[in-house]
């Protein structure tokens, strides 16, 4: 572990994101500590890469000059693990909306599993969720989605490099994917639970990789609120 930083001049830390925090919260906590340990008013902290709050694991902060960096990292390609359940969907496609429509899973095998993921390697089409961040007409669409308004989305390329099925447990898959910037797991999950003529909705999604900076090496907010103490 570092002794030292200069936030002023910038830094790239590596946090591991709370279950149920937003990024922008996480941005936030992490902006107070560093200006009180510092004693300023002011300082430029920025992420790359948003995760869902129902989402945990690796962030990349950026402080002072680094976050001249951050497109950079944004660009690069993210490792998750994550596991979905077969047999139902939920409006954003995850556990912040409850299940509303109900599938059948008894023709689903371990081959029909195994040959559906095949079909999601290299280049896919893919419709972001609607409960998501992305600004149609300057709203966000899960601002809309709460709303109960209708939004067209567009659907978008992105790029799968590997999808490994970790376990299968019906009505659960565990599996990790290797991907493009800009895939939405949620929508994986969902096109997954299509694709093998039932449905799905992503329960649980840890990030463990992007480019070459891994989940081992980061910090949670509470080990990083200790080491500022220290400092």
């Amino acid at each position: 572990m570092k002794k030292t930083f200069e936030f002023l001049e910038g830094e790239v830390l590596l946090i591991n994101k709370p279950l149920h925090w937003t990024s922008f919260q996480l941005v936030n906590k992490l902006r107070w500590l560093i200006k009180r340990k510092l004693g300023i008013k002011k300082i430029k902290v920025g992420h790359a890469g948003t995760l869902d709050p129902l989402a945990t694991g690796l962030m990349i902060v950026c402080t002072g000059k680094k976050t001249k960096e951050i497109a950079q990292h944004q660009a690069a390609e993210k490792e998750y693990i994550a596991t979905l359940k077969l047999g139902a969907t939920t409006p954003s496609y995850d556990g912040e909306t409850e299940e509303n429509y109900f599938y059948p899973t008894k023709h689903i095998s371990k081959e029909l599993i195994t040959k559906t993921c095949d079909r999601f390697l290299g280049e896919i089409e893919q419709t972001p969720p609607i409960f998501s961040a992305i600004k149609v007409k300057g709203k966000k669409l899960y601002e809309s989605a709460r709303k109960g308004n209708k939004v067209e989305i567009k659907p978008r390329i992105t790029r799968i490099s590997e999808l490994e099925i970790i376990n299968a447990d019906l009505p659960y898959i565990k599996f990790r994917v290797s991907c493009s910037k800009g895939t939405y797991i949620r929508s994986l999950a969902y096109d997954l639970g299509k694709a093998m003529n039932s449905g799905a909705w992503l329960c649980d999604l840890q990030r463990t990789k992007i480019g070459s900076k891994t989940l081992n090496n980061a910090l949670n907010i509470n080990d990083f609120q200790h080491m500022m103490k220290s400092l």
